[in-house]
């Protein structure tokens, strides 16, 4: 008679029941919704390999400088452009990206360079994060179009409030080309190549706040088309291509070069007649790229 009591057939039950009671926790476990990693829609991850310059490619600009007032051009063509001293260095889309806080200092000014003209095949595309809207007539996002008359080729925006005001009225730059353009919708506009007057164009959605999103216009001398987020949003047919000027490319605000100046070893808008940041864009700029086609394939804030 075995004197612990133990009974071996009772054991070996207990045993097997263990064994399967861990089993079956072990498959619950793979099987069951436990907790998992929760992706922000607004901030969606980034592909590893940022955009890179093509043969139709004009220009690239990344906006990785760590420092200083420089902007480097990715393109063959080096087109080096100088951010004023308010447009700050902030993390980007990839990597870095220049934040514009809507002020009269915060910008990104590229000198002109006839590789710049692309009237038959153009696009301009790049990732936007808007804070706000201005209350005048348009947030410039980028541009080669100014007040001086024949420097008007196109412009990329997000239309204003169109908020009148009697102590710092509009001084009306945009008012044309935004008249009857909706608030909040991604605008283009361009001075056509063989004819009189603006023709622009609006998005149907409304570009989101408070997130990344990839925009883009795009002209062929045919049809003009907008894409958000990478799907196309709007087109029209169009009889001419875009005019040339001697405009230069400017980022995050719209501004007179004539009022340009070394200030202090910076380029700023002369302080002795500084204009209120009326269109300056309250947002992040990243990978501006200018080409000469109208490409058709995008990026978007969707992917996963």
């Amino acid at each position: 008679m075995r004197r612990d009591g133990a009974d071996p057939q009772r054991r070996r039950g207990t045993e097997g029941f263990a064994i399967s009671f861990l089993l079956l926790a072990l498959l619950g476990g793979c099987t069951s919704r436990g907790p998992r990693e929760v992706r922000s829609p607004s901030t969606p991850p980034s592909p590893a390999v940022p955009p890179s310059p093509d043969s139709v490619t004009v220009g690239l600009w990344h906006f990785d400088e760590r420092g200083g007032n420089g902007v480097s051009d990715a393109s063959p063509f080096r087109l080096t452009g100088t951010a004023g001293p308010e447009a700050r260095i902030e993390f980007g889309r990839y990597r870095n990206a220049r934040a514009f806080p809507a002020t009269s200092q915060s910008f990104v000014v590229v000198p002109y360079n006839p590789v710049m003209e692309s009237p038959r095949g153009f696009t301009v595309e790049l990732w936007l994060y808007l804070n706000d809207v201005s209350r005048y007539e348009m947030s410039a996002v980028a541009m080669r179009w100014s007040p001086i008359p024949n420097e008007q080729s196109w412009l990329l925006g997000v239309v204003g409030r169109k908020i009148a005001s009697v102590t710092s009225p509009s001084p009306g730059w945009f008012a044309e080309e935004t008249a009857t353009l909706t608030p909040g919708h991604l605008m283009f506009a361009f001075r056509p190549e063989l004819a009189a007057g603006t023709q622009s164009f609006m998005s149907s959605v409304t570009v989101p706040t408070g997130r990344w999103v990839h925009v883009a216009a795009t002209v062929d001398g045919e049809v003009v088309r907008l894409y958000v987020d990478g799907r196309l949003d709007t087109q029209v047919a169009v009889a001419n291509g875009i005019k040339r000027s001697e405009a230069p490319l400017v980022v995050g605000n719209a501004l007179d070069p004539r009022r340009l100046t070394e200030f202090g070893s910076d380029l700023r808008q002369d302080p002795s007649n500084l204009p209120l940041p009326y269109y300056a864009l309250n947002g992040l700029v990243d990978e501006l790229r200018i080409s000469n086609v109208a490409r058709t394939v995008f990026e978007s804030a969707d992917l996963r």
